[in-house]
């Protein structure tokens, strides 16, 4: 005689877990090259921020091979918004922390529009005040460059790499990056310096 209450709770519970199922595969993303692969150089254009890294805005250069073996949190970027400029600020908190170690961060704006992109990542660093990390846009600005296999879905992409090897990948869809992603970030650029 319950079996009709029974039979509906179980659909129920089945409809719940299909639709969780659906939003954490709709929250997870994979992007940029994974932990143990390595991280390939690429051209970019350094368009502002980190003046003590010895580049010049402006400049054309590879910046993944500037970084040589350094400890490096590798941002791909494709909305400068205020969740990115948290992250960025805490970032920099950990290379001032880690000066010792050389710690270093770099954040390419991607996009449609190369040019558009470097003026709004200009504007971007001086707004929110960011010295110690370097801003760039990559050649291949659409999706960054097609070695690293940025996914078009990622609105964010951090790769944190040592001796050009990747230690961890976080990669976002749109409005995905929350306190505690940018918690998880930070531990993991922390132990790139452990």
């Amino acid at each position: 005689m319950h079996s009709e209450p029974l039979k509906l709770c179980s659909a129920v519970l089945v409809a719940t877990g299909l639709v969780l199922a659906s939003a954490t595969a709709r929250a997870e993303v994979t992007s940029g090259p994974q932990p143990g692969e390595r991280v390939g150089a690429f051209q970019v254009t350094k368009v502002a921020g980190n003046p003590d890294d010895g580049v010049d805005d402006g400049k054309h250069l590879c910046y993944r091979c500037r970084t040589g073996n350094k400890p490096v949190v590798m941002v791909f970027a494709r909305t400068g918004d205020a969740a990115l400029a948290k992250l960025v600020k805490k970032i920099e908190e950990e290379v001032e922390e880690h000066q010792a170690e050389k710690l270093t961060s770099f954040v390419n704006m991607i996009g449609t529009d190369g040019e558009s992109l470097k003026k709004a990542a200009a504007e971007f660093v001086k707004a929110n005040g960011i010295e110690r990390v370097a801003f760039v846009v990559p050649d291949d600005a659409e999706n960054g460059p097609p070695n690293l296999s940025i996914a078009p879905e990622a609105d964010l992409t951090v790769v944190c790499y040592k001796e050009g090897k990747v230690v961890a990948n976080h990669a976002f869809p749109k409005g995905g990056l929350t306190d505690d992603k940018i918690d998880a970030i930070v531990e993991a650029s922390c132990s790139l310096v452990e």
